[in-house]
């Protein structure tokens, strides 16, 4: 291990807080892969698992939080060219707001299991004027599970590997990337199927 991943793992390790906000920070911008790589380092002894799958947890709340307020405001003039640009034309907005007001639960859980999915659902659970409460009544819940098993994958590797990853840090960014690819590939594979079903 060189000086300088020794001395990131034994900061992180010393300051419990500012890791927990670097794991905030980075699965705001990209929370499955940073999820298990932290994780990972939890299971390997760095961070704990438990301040991981709350900042972990805290993020996609946030994120998902602030796309329903994005879809809030989407009616308006520059919120509603943005929320064109993420992929919610009127033609899906109108359809999406009909599948949130009748099946709110099952829009959450798909968003959850499909990342993609997120963005237009949260935006249009927004648009159509579903309560903040009951927004966060499914999408918090649904939240602590998703980040519970993206926490327990990780960790069940650190700890398998702990050896591994600290002789060789390197591991964990490869793992961190064959996770990333792995959830791509499944999700692309998850709407493939649904488009595919959905069309017949």
């Amino acid at each position: 291990m060189t000086g300088v991943e020794a001395a990131v793992l034994t900061a992180l390790a010393d300051d419990p807080l500012r890791a927990v906000l670097l794991v905030v920070v980075g699965a705001l911008l990209e929370g499955p892969v940073v999820t298990v790589t932290a994780a990972a380092l939890a299971g390997a002894g760095v961070l704990s698992w438990w301040g991981v799958w709350l900042a972990a947890a805290s993020a996609d709340v946030i994120a998902d939080t602030l796309l329903y307020l994005l879809g809030r405001h989407g009616d308006r003039g520059r919120p509603r060219r943005m929320l064109a640009r993420l992929g919610l034309t009127d033609e899906r907005r109108d359809a999406l707001t009909v599948q949130v007001h009748s099946h709110l639960p099952r829009v959450v859980i798909a968003a959850k299991l499909v990342d993609l999915g997120a963005v237009p659902a949260f935006l249009a659970a927004g648009l159509a004027g579903v309560g903040l409460r009951r927004f966060l009544a499914w999408v918090v819940p649904a939240t602590a599970v998703r980040s519970g098993v993206l926490v327990g994958v990780g960790f069940l590797a650190g700890e398998r590997f702990s050896e591994d990853l600290t002789t060789r840090p390197w591991l964990l960014a490869v793992g961190g990337l064959a996770i990333g690819v792995l959830l791509i590939v499944g999700r692309s594979a998850i709407t493939r199927r649904a488009s595919v079903g959905g069309g017949s």
